[in-house]
């Protein structure tokens, strides 16, 4: 059986689990503010999101061979079909990681292509992946020219997959980008996120919305989060220090890690007010009790979905902006939408074994239940 066809199975398995799998409101968590439909980067009209999870092997490391827990994680912010770029803004809170394609980001204040995640030392392979798709899929960019600077971040899986193996290849990028899709999104043990560690409980991808009221002009945030970051005895929900009072099974003796964090929203924003949206995600992260350790790639990105046509023909562009003084509903919900999908990352997450039978068990529910239930935070 190829690959592709045990990717693709995998992949659908979980597409149906997501609908039904459990989630951090579902099991009483509170937060604050309006989740979309889905409570995923996917509520931005447009955003399509698509995983490659690679689970193989198990038992004693044998580099090349495996144990194999790793994948890709692929971002569309206008879908599949658009070649259309997005305004966006990058910041990077701790320097210890990697983003790829973030200067040229800096310096036009465009994103053009998808935004893709997988692990440390496959940045380069799925890069190139990407501009062999975009090569396939399409022609020239707005602006008429035929080149390419994607953005691939990552984040640090050798725990628990055999990462100096390189197992992901280009047409594990190529799936991921292919099936990307609007709705619920899968989270936990898939795509870039299969391998990563949150807290030192099982982390992986997480994702959250919210929308803002009528008198906010009824924008849509959204987040994704691929959480590879903290020590158990820093991990905070819902405001209380869960960590401490679950500390069996820990796994590092500081804070090793990092995050990707991507925000999406159809608010008319230009760059610049998207770094600032881009900043706010660190209040969100520490929220849950993150100080961004010396060890960290804690790098974000923000992108809004509104001024389609802005990177075009050599003419005037007429563009729609919120006011400054309009952005503060934009910075709360970012905060809150990337507080709950780093806790939704670790509740759909699940134990896993890998190299070198290492094992990283999944926050567990009826004790974050108990503890919660305990201080007096638990919504139901």
């Amino acid at each position: 059986m190829s690959r592709r066809f045990l990717a693709l199975a995998l992949i659908l398995t979980l597409a149906a689990a997501a609908q039904s799998k459990p989630r951090a409101r579902d099991l009483g968590v509170p937060f604050d503010g309006t989740p979309g439909p889905n409570n995923a980067i996917t509520d931005v009209k447009g955003v399509e999101v698509g995983h490659t999870t690679l689970i193989s092997g198990e038992g004693k490391l044998v580099v090349g061979k495996g144990p194999v827990r790793t994948g890709v994680t692929a971002i569309h912010p206008r879908g599949k079909a658009s070649n259309d770029a997005v305004f966006a803004a990058w910041f990077t809170l701790n320097g210890n990681g990697e983003m790829t394609g973030t200067t040229w980001v800096e310096d036009s204040g465009f994103l053009n292509g998808p935004v893709m995640i997988t692990n440390t030392h496959s940045v380069g392979v799925v890069r190139d992946a990407v501009i062999a798709w975009k090569v396939k899929h399409g022609g020239p960019d707005m602006e008429g020219y035929f080149w390419s600077l994607p953005v691939v971040a990552e984040t640090w899986d050798g725990y628990l997959n055999d990462i100096n193996g390189f197992h992901v290849r280009p047409e594990d990028a190529f799936h991921a980008l292919d099936i990307a899709h609007t709705g619920a999104v899968e989270e936990g043990n898939v795509g870039g996120g299969t391998g990563m560690i949150c807290n030192e409980f099982k982390g992986g991808i997480g994702t959250s919305s919210r929308v803002l009221d009528a008198k906010a002009g009824g924008y849509t945030v959204g987040v994704l989060v691929q959480c590879n970051y903290g020590a158990r005895d820093q991990l905070r929900i819902a405001g209380i220090n869960v960590g401490r009072e679950i500390p069996e099974h820990t796994v590092f003796k500081e804070d090793i890690g990092s995050i990707i964090v991507i925000v999406a929203t159809d608010a008319p924003l230009i760059p610049t007010q998207l770094k600032r949206i881009a900043r706010k995600v660190s209040l969100g992260l520490g929220r849950n009790g993150s100080y961004s350790g010396d060890g960290s790639g804690d790098i974000f990105l923000a992108f809004s979905t509104a001024n389609p046509g802005a990177v075009g023909p050599k003419s005037p562009h007429q563009l729609a902006m919120l006011p400054n003084d309009s952005l503060n509903p934009i910075f709360l919900a970012t905060v809150q939408a990337t507080e709950e999908a780093v806790i939704n990352a670790m509740i759909a997450a699940e134990t896993m074994k890998g190299v070198n039978d290492h094992e990283v068990i999944a926050l567990p529910h009826d004790k974050l239940r108990e503890v919660l239930k305990n201080h007096n935070r638990l919504a139901k």
